[in-house]
């Protein structure tokens, strides 16, 4: 006998350039995922809106608070397509700019109802808090980018998992 079939919920975390907050995003979840044991019934991509980094990994910054922190991010940068848009349920952009250049390309109501501001799912944060570029900044940015992105994916999955019966 096989293993049991899940519906498939697909997420994409999207910011500029897929190197830092979307790629940190997208470890965050999968280890919350795993812990959770909901990694068969959620897939996780990121994406930028910007080709600058394509085939990269994530920057090293990003990389090394992920791993002070037990998270693996493994994926390489890739831009963001109309075509993602039959891919994913749920779209998560990082900052207003990114969500204004989602809802630009999205092809129908159908995709731009699926787009949402990442911190929307953060409980403690504002409404339309961003998660703000680290790049140009410091070691600080980034913990303050990783702390942001933590609480809103937990958020998000507690959500997911009423909206969605997970179990």
């Amino acid at each position: 006998m096989g293993q049991p079939r899940y519906p498939q919920i697909r997420l994409c975390f999207v910011c500029m350039g897929n190197i830092c907050r979307s790629p940190t995003a997208e470890g965050i979840m999968k280890s919350l995922l795993n812990a959770a044991g909901f990694h068969r019934q959620i897939s996780v991509d990121s994406a930028g809106m910007e080709s600058y980094h394509v085939d990269q990994r994530a920057d090293s910054r990003a990389y090394e608070m992920a791993r002070t922190r037990g998270v693996v991010l493994d994926s390489r940068a890739r831009q963001f397509t109309i075509d993602d848009f039959a891919q994913f349920d749920y779209v998560l952009a990082m900052d207003h700019v990114n969500r204004d250049d989602l809802l630009e390309l999205a092809p129908d109501k159908s995709a731009r109802e699926k787009i949402f501001l990442l911190r929307s799912f953060d409980a403690s944060a504002p409404p339309e808090a961003e998660v703000p570029d680290p790049y140009s900044g410091g070691r600080t940015g980034f913990i303050e980018v990783f702390d942001q992105c933590e609480r809103a994916c937990r958020g998000l999955l507690t959500l997911l998992g009423s909206e969605h019966n997970l179990s």
